[in-house]
């Protein structure tokens, strides 16, 4: 069986005032592809592609939480 990279959505909510400066330190995190600060309910998009859940799980607690001005996230995993 072939092992696909797992993507994902993170939906990153900001203290106000820092969500350029979270995309810019977001975007140095191996593995993200893309990240934006956009309008709307949340303030930074990122898509991510890791090799396992695990993987996933420690992009998002131990680097994006990590980021001074990230207040919390919601992840998606893309099914298709």
């Amino acid at each position: 069986m072939i092992s696909l990279p797992i993507k994902a959505l993170v939906f990153i909510y900001t203290k106000a005032g820092t969500a350029f400066k979270v995309v810019e330190k977001v975007k140095e995190i191996e593995g993200v592809k893309e990240a934006y600060a956009v309008t709307g309910e949340f303030d930074v998009v990122a898509k991510v592609e890791v090799a396992d859940l695990k993987e996933l799980g420690e992009k998002v607690v131990n680097k994006i939480h990590g980021i001074e001005g990230v207040v919390r996230t919601v992840t998606s995993i893309v099914v298709e």
